[in-house]
């Protein structure tokens, strides 16, 4: 017994159970050709969110459509350690115990960062399950495992070596809570108001400044500044040599408000005039782009804020005060003091942590870097070249612009969970970088000839690197390329095939696995890289937890189901591109999910004489040209949805299968072919064997199509559809292929379809039964077009004594194409209605036709406009005149 509605709950858990137990998503090297993705490792702090929802879904498409090609498909799962985010986690677990992370040594907070790893780690990867992703869940990695983490020191090593990493004192985000470096990819940027405040600065020898008192202009130079706490880390005023105004105090010194330490006062093209008052406060050691004008000047860098967001010693007042309460601070003393000329309300970017919510503190420090001049270069030219597609293209233009003049990457971070940097250090401070303590000390040994040395002489550097820094080897390490180079699955599966991802990370993970693709494999990572758009709500707005308007997807999944979910994701997601989400779009999705149940209750509803294999009756004859019209239709929209694979375009191959299954199978071949109604036994006749072979046929080409954007569905119809032997999988049935497509029965059925719906909207418009059969009459110069046909025009649209003229008939006439048809409804209807009707129809069309010769009278519309577009135009024309003349007769 088919249940009456497509209930998910009672179809989604039993599949994919039977997927696992059957093996369908593993994946080993065989002869076949190998289609190989390796999933975005989303963070071991993580759960699902709606980003996950697209990206994983578009890679299931992805992955089930090309195991169903009969390719070695392979989806590798895992996920990253997140040095941060999880160790926050860890800290804030360990405080609701009363323990302290400082309290710990490494070891011991190492231990239970692995308890909650065990203990939580894993909740993404099972609501991946939920969303039926395919992965060769066998194949789990995690970054931190002993393998991954191997490769990546032994990464670390072999770039040191090769004298591309080095330590030095640079400028880095800095995270005073976290109390680490950060890359920019953790920096988000938020607009926030903020007072701009005008501060005065006394000019040495030019006479002093009264309190209280303007005085003469040349006495004070005036900055502005939404960071007056930072003064006393000035190294420079700087003003534009082309300013008139300040020209004749270039070379001389201010004094800086507070602590009259002396500044020079210096020029530079850099500094904007119109901005502020023109003048800029030089602080090297607090903001990068003041840095880069310190080591063009040689200004001293002095840094006046500790680890923590205080002030130090340096700054000479306001001593151990927090940056924030020490601006509020400063802003009175300056007033006070008489320094002070003006304050305004001023919205500017300030960069906070993605994971403490701290604002960053741009600060020099020293850390860990590899540079990036000469690793950059491949990864640069082979995007370029198109040896690595980037989907859509237009993301070369943002990755050129980054990769042509890279920063060198800060790849050490001031926490214990995560790699640790293998660098020791000798008492006089000299670097020894190997493996572990034992090898270091050899290499002290060895190197330095110093025999007396012991493992206790040798400290290991506290940090670690970079989560980006085990990521960017992603592709290699899952399938242990580094360790064992040569070993059969990286020589099977890389270069693996798509990467999907965010384009937010294109240059933090994807250029980088690119970098080490080439360094390390002499060969790209991956052919194409398919950039989702960010998933923000129906106003534009980034889903957050502040603003509420995230759903959670498995609260979606158990509302609309999986595949109601997947689908209505995907109708609207153009590579690139954001989402606007929308819950309708699941309502979608949902819907076509239960089109498709409806159609398999009525399939399966129909009784089947077998007697009538070969009759040839009238009904038999219809059908078999609805069969002609669907197989064309069918190879038509295979052809276009391979198209669309080809390019990427996942959302428009979604949108044909949408319309072929929707508009075509559902609402026009099924009617086109069901029963007759049997009005004596009061029930439908029986469907002759041959038509329903030939329709399940269809519907399991149609499942098998659809199978990649929604598997649950799709399994639980095709196991229905027929016999199926035990382990047998809609997973790996064949994906349809297209063979040639008769255009021209497509277009006799494109009037077919148009001239039945135009009937019933008549009908519906005159309020006439659907069971009042009228008389047709087709005006047309190849009456042999249609008359294969009428058998199908009598059954959906209910009318009889199908005539060709070569006149007007009588009846209410439409055009389609440059046949005219007319249905005669004499006697049904009021004429003067009608009458009144058709002048308005009329007074409409010509005002259309007006504005359509407007736009092709208009010389530049012509001239700049693409050729198909014109001629769409000219189409329109053509239309509406022909409607014309024939409203103009039935009128007269």
């Amino acid at each position: 017994m088919i249940a009456k509605t497509y209930n998910p709950r009672d179809v989604e858990e039993k599949w994919y159970q039977y997927w696992i137990d059957n093996q369908l998503f593993k994946s080993v090297p065989d002869e076949r050709e190998p289609y190989t993705i390796v999933i975005p490792p989303p963070n071991v702090t993580g759960v699902l969110h709606m980003g996950h929802m697209l990206n994983n879904t578009i890679q299931d498409v992805l992955i089930r459509k090309a195991r169903m090609e009969g390719k070695n498909a392979c989806w590798v799962p895992g996920t990253d350690h997140a040095s941060i985010a999880t160790e926050a986690k860890v800290v804030n677990m360990l405080k609701e115990q009363g323990i302290k992370k400082t309290d710990l040594t490494r070891d011991e907070f190492l231990r239970y960062a692995w308890e909650w790893k065990e203990k939580y780690g894993g909740i993404i990867l099972k609501q991946l399950r939920k969303l039926g992703a395919s992965c060769d869940w066998d194949r789990t990695r995690f970054t931190m495992e002993p393998d991954l983490y191997d490769s990546v020191i032994d990464v670390f090593i072999d770039l040191y070596q090769k004298g591309k990493i080095y330590r030095g004192v640079r400028m880095v985000n800095w995270d005073p809570q976290g109390l680490t470096a950060v890359s920019d990819e953790e920096v988000i940027m938020k607009e926030i108001q903020q007072k701009l405040v005008y501060i005065k600065y006394e000019v040495k020898g030019e006479g002093k400044m009264e309190k209280g008192s303007e005085g003469p202009s040349s006495t004070f130079i005036t900055i502005a500044t939404v960071r007056p706490e930072t003064i006393m880390a000035d190294s420079a005023i700087c003003v534009n040599p082309n300013d008139e105004r300040y020209r004749h105090l270039i070379g001389k010194q201010a004094l800086i408000p507070l602590i009259n330490r002396p500044i020079p006062i210096i020029a530079d093209e850099y500094v904007t005039m119109d901005f502020g008052t023109g003048c800029l406060k030089v602080t090297p050691a607090h903001d990068p782009n003041d840095y880069e004008l310190g080591i063009k000047h040689k200004l001293p860098v002095i840094d006046i804020l500790n680890d923590n967001g205080t002030l130090n010693e340096k700054a000479q007042i306001l001593v151990g005060k927090d940056r924030f309460a020490a601006r509020k601070e400063i802003i009175a003393l300056l007033e006070e003091a008489g320094h002070l000329e003006k304050t305004e309300e001023y919205k500017s970017n300030v960069g906070y942590s993605e994971r403490t919510n701290a604002v960053i503190e741009p600060k020099l420090s020293l850390q860990w870097f590899l540079k990036m001049d000469q690793i950059a270069k491949p990864a640069l030219e082979n995007v370029m070249n198109d040896t690595i597609q980037l989907v859509p293209p237009k993301f070369k233009n943002m990755y050129r612009a980054w990769m042509e003049n890279p920063h060198d990457w800060c790849i050490s971070r001031q926490l214990w969970w995560g790699q640790q940097i293998p660098a020791f250090y000798l008492k006089d401070g000299t670097i020894i970088v190997a493996k572990n303590k034992r090898e270091a000390l050899r290499k002290a040994q060895r190197e330095y000839q110093l025999f007396a040395l012991t493992e206790q002489d040798l400290t290991q550097d506290e940090d670690v690197l970079d989560t980006w820094f085990s990521s960017w080897l992603w592709p290699i390490t899952v399938f242990n390329g580094l360790k064992e180079p040569n070993n059969a699955e990286i020589n099977y599966y890389y270069p693996t095939n798509d990467l999907v991802t965010g384009f937010d990370i294109i240059f933090f993970w994807v250029a980088r696995m690119i970098m080490a693709g080439y360094e390390y494999r002499q060969e790209r990572p991956f052919r194409n890289v398919y950039f989702t758009g960010m998933v923000r709500d129906k106003q534009g707005r980034k889903m957050s937890k502040q603003l509420g308007n995230s759903p959670d997807p498995l609260d979606l999944i158990e509302v609309f189901g999986a595949d109601g979910v997947r689908t209505g994701m995907l109708f609207s997601s153009a590579a690139g591109n954001d989402l606007l989400f929308d819950e309708k779009l699941c309502e979608q999705g949902r819907n076509f999910n239960n089109k498709i149940w409806n159609a398999f209750r009525l399939v399966k509803g129909w009784t089947v004489d077998n007697e009538q294999r070969t009759t040839n009756n009238e009904q038999r004859s219809d059908a078999l040209m609805a069969i002609q019209w669907f197989g064309a239709r069918l190879n038509a929209t295979l052809t276009e949805v391979e198209d669309h694979f080809s390019k990427f375009r996942i959302s428009d191959a979604l949108q044909s299968i949408y319309k072929l299954i929707w508009d075509d199978f559902c609402s026009q071949y099924l009617e086109m072919i069901k029963p007759a109604y049997d009005q004596e036994a009061n029930g439908s006749l029986p469907i002759d064997a041959a038509t329903y072979e030939a329709t399940v046929g269809f519907f399991e080409q149609l499942l098998q199509l659809a199978h990649p954007f929604m598997p649950f569905i799709t399994e639980e119809i095709w196991q229905q559809l027929g016999e199926r032997e035990t382990g047998a999988s809609i997973c790996v049935a064949p994906y349809p292929k297209a063979g040639e497509v008769d255009a021209q029965i497509i277009a006799d059925f494109a009037i077919l379809t148009e001239a039945v719906s135009t009937i019933r909207n008549l009908r519906s418009s005159k309020g006439l039964s659907p069971r009042i059969e009228l008389p047709l009459a087709i005006r047309t110069e190849t009456p042999d077009r249609y008359r294969p046909l009428e058998g199908l025009f009598a059954k959906l649209a209910n009318v009889v004594d199908i005539q060709y003229v070569t006149e007007k008939a009588p009846g209410t006439p439409f055009l389609i194409k440059s046949d005219e048809f007319f249905v005669n409804v004499a006697g049904e209807v009021d004429e003067e209605a009608e009458l009144a009707e058709a002048r308005k129809e009329l007074e409409y069309l010509t005002g259309f036709r007006d504005s359509v010769q407007k736009k092709l009278a208009n010389e530049k519309f012509v001239a700049n406009a693409k050729p198909d577009v014109v001629e769409r135009e000219r189409q329109k024309l053509a239309d509406a005149e022909a409607k014309i003349k024939a409203l103009e007769e039935r009128v007269k």
